[in-house]
């Protein structure tokens, strides 16, 4: 079962778990192929039951010890831009697209998105364009991150932040 797993991490964001569930969001993941869509929520006031998303089979938690398994049964992963969040969606060699939530101040998460974006490791939007992305998106245009080299993402995420 063609699956998306989508993380928060320990954050709320439940602008994007609003935006993911929509009739719309899960019809277009549905024309995509996807049958399967795993959300974990965090810290967010929205815990969505499995009857809430029309078009597709939803499942729903906060927080598990792991996401190492879901990450590896997910065709694509749909993450907040935390940087944790993401190294382990590309260290899985998972397709990855990145929702930037643009109400936070000082926003370090786009600088991340874009510069994950520029080296074609990820997509990248926001929650206003997440509908229009999940039509359009192509993934074939992706790039793995290789594993094994983390001072390379040392060096990544000092040149995104600006460090």
């Amino acid at each position: 079962m063609k699956t998306v797993f989508l993380t928060v991490g320990t954050t709320s964001f439940d602008e994007l778990i609003e935006s993911i569930t929509s009739a719309e969001a899960a019809q277009a993941l549905k024309a995509r192929g996807y049958e399967r869509l795993v959300l974990q929520v965090g810290r967010g006031s929205l815990l969505p039951a499995a009857e809430s998303c029309p078009h597709i089979s939803l499942e729903a938690y906060r927080f598990k010890a792991s996401l190492t398994e879901d990450m590896k049964q997910a065709d694509l992963v749909i993450s907040h831009a935390g940087a944790g969040s993401c190294l382990e969606a590309l260290g899985a060699g998972k397709p990855l697209l990145v929702v930037v939530n643009d109400k936070l101040m000082d926003n370090h998460q786009l600088e991340l998105a874009k510069q994950l974006h520029m080296d074609s490791h990820s997509l990248y939007c926001t929650c206003s364009t997440l509908l229009e992305t999940l039509r359009t998106m192509d993934l074939s245009v992706l790039q793995p991150f290789l594993p094994g080299q983390p001072q390379h993402f040392a060096n990544f995420l000092d040149k995104a932040l600006g460090v």
